[in-house]
């Protein structure tokens, strides 16, 4: 009998963990539509035994990016607040490399987005996890969607491996988004580098999750086809395309007309296009504060259009 209330104990335990981590929570701030939507298809991966991958692009997708990248503000914040003070050769390399990416001017280029990591060269990961992370205390505390982390949490209830795919360098993100999305740092993805002798180099590690190289990212570094997929600009279209189960778009442009060179999108806006993929659509609110002064406005980068909810 001892031996039947035993068995009998550990059934209802692993039946109540079972339910616990397949119980879907309501995401505060978005319709019951989109709730519903997600609750269905999280249940119909339950019965699944294979990886149930969930990809997501970072600036813009799980936090804020107005008025500015955080990956800009971090390295134009360091180049204020340390390198001007420095008279040696290495500080004056690192300005002249910022002032080549200020007349680039296009910061969703390859070539901006490489010379973020030439920036950086020189420096120990350490150093460079500090410059990100002392930027996003500063700047971007609270700028997290708050819907985000719900739908994550809801994921890795789900039994979903969550990844982050960021175009910005690898080790300048990796700390704070793992502390603020509850991730390991090996699931947040980034432009890489070599590292040689315990510092970084210039030499960058392809692919870059950039337009395709998103895409090729989910390939070489996860290697597997994402169930979810979640991005907000022209620039995740690839990597949205590599689910085969849901796609999620963050505050989709519904201004700017894409032209040929954007290939299916051609004719459309960002939103107009995915609403016609069928994607689901949701909302994060995502505004400057007047109170902050941003080093990157000083240095005339563009700034991203405001997504008030």
């Amino acid at each position: 009998m001892k031996r039947i209330l035993i068995a009998f104990s550990l059934f209802v335990f692993c039946l109540a963990q079972t339910t616990h981590a397949q119980t879907f929570r309501t995401i505060k701030g978005w319709s019951d539509d989109v709730n519903n939507r997600l609750e269905s298809f999280l249940n119909s991966t339950i019965v699944m035994k294979e990886r149930k991958v969930a990809v997501f692009d970072c600036d813009g997708t799980t936090f804020g990016q107005v008025p500015h990248y955080l990956a800009d503000e971090a390295l134009y914040q360091y180049a204020d607040d340390v390198l001007k003070t420095r008279s040696d050769k290495a500080s004056k390399e690192k300005l002249d490399i910022l002032d080549r990416m200020v007349k680039n001017g296009n910061n969703v280029g390859k070539v901006y987005v490489e010379d973020r990591i030439h920036f950086l060269a020189g420096l120990t990961p350490e150093q460079i996890e500090t410059i990100g992370y002392d930027c996003y205390r500063k700047s971007y505390k609270g700028k997290f969607y708050p819907e985000m982390k719900e739908l994550i949490a809801n994921l890795k209830e789900y039994d979903f491996e969550v990844w982050i795919l960021t175009a910005s360098p690898e080790l300048l993100y990796q700390k704070f988004v793992a502390e603020e999305l509850g991730l390991s740092t090996i699931n947040i993805l980034g432009a890489k580098c070599v590292i040689e002798g315990g510092k970084t180099t210039g030499e960058i590690i392809p692919p870059i999750p950039q337009d395709d190289g998103k895409a090729h990212t989910i390939e070489t570094f996860i290697k597997a086809r994402p169930l979810i997929v979640g991005g907000n600009s022209r620039g995740d279209m690839d990597m949205l395309n590599e689910s085969f189960g849901l796609q999620i778009v963050v505050n989709p442009d519904d201004k700017t007309v894409r032209g040929p060179e954007d290939g299916p999108m051609n004719g459309h806006t960002v939103k107009s296009y995915w609403e016609k993929e069928g994607a689901l659509i949701v909302k994060c609110n995502d505004v400057a504060d007047p109170k902050m002064d941003f080093h990157t406005t000083k240095w005339k980068i563009r700034q991203n259009r405001p997504n008030p909810k």
